[in-house]
């Protein structure tokens, strides 16, 4: 497990959000700043050429309240999640690896992934940290990231992805449709399929990471209060998020009964 023990300080050099003593520290090109890539670890923030002897004196203060804050959720909440991801019978990889993503110009956004050999990763924007009000926010949203791994959300779209391609395939075929009328029928199926059950992914993750962030100290309830500053999808077809309501619903059920 690589959990951000002996992290002295956390610089945002430029544009650049660097975790010392983290995993990774990612540029936007996907490389740490000793050179690695995303999917090796680090265990220190070498910085990079040209920047000042002592960094930090150069970082605006609130810019390291708000690293400060991310790194005390990640130490506590990573060990949390990787215990209720080794809970489970699945036996798939549960070391998260969390990185930040420091492009410019990116949206507030949190996803989840895996590397080539499986690894969980978790990123965020510089944007969603910024915009996060409290670690409780922060907690819950990297909580709800690693819900989406545990619950193998990811093996499941993928799965619903390609049934998706290969029946709106075979209807194209049927109808006559030629190669490109049966490759485009093929990409809509898994765009439709993909998208068939993520909203009930999404509200499993919300009750899983309620679960995390609450056995981690946090308050999932006033983390879920981040919903409310997002616009709310509603009920749109094949959209991929269920409405705000139902979400910050599952949460105060899921808290109420911790």
């Amino acid at each position: 497990m690589q959990v951000f023990k002996t992290l002295a300080v956390a610089m945002l050099v430029g544009s650049a959000f660097a975790l010392a003593g983290c995993d990774v520290v990612v540029d936007s090109n996907g490389q740490t700043a000793n050179g690695r890539t995303a999917g090796q670890q680090s265990s220190v923030a070498v910085p990079t050429a040209g920047s000042s002897a002592n960094p930090v004196a150069e970082i605006p203060r609130e810019q390291r309240a708000m690293a400060r804050a991310f790194i005390e959720v990640v130490n506590r909440l990573e060990p949390v999640a990787e215990r209720e991801c080794r809970s489970r019978p699945r036996g798939f990889n549960c070391d998260f690896l969390i990185v930040v993503d420091d492009r410019t110009g990116q949206p507030a956004n949190a996803f989840q992934t895996v590397d080539e050999r499986g690894r969980p990763i978790i990123a965020f924007t510089l944007a969603l940290i910024a915009d996060a009000r409290n670690t409780d926010e922060l907690a819950f949203v990297m909580a709800h990231e690693a819900a989406h791994h545990i619950e193998n959300h990811l093996d499941q779209q993928r799965r619903n992805a390609t049934l998706g391609a290969a029946v709106f395939g075979q209807l194209a075929g049927v109808t006559g449709g030629g190669n490109e009328a049966i490759r485009t029928a093929q990409e809509l199926g898994a765009a439709v399929g993909a998208r068939s059950y993520s909203k009930e992914f999404e509200l499993e993750a919300d009750r899983l990471g309620t679960i995390i962030a609450f056995r981690a100290g946090f308050n999932p309830v006033r983390g879920a209060d981040f919903f409310f500053r997002v616009p709310d999808p509603g009920d749109r077809f094949l959209g991929t998020h269920p409405a705000n309501a139902e979400r910050v619903q599952i949460v105060r059920q899921t808290a109420a009964g911790l």
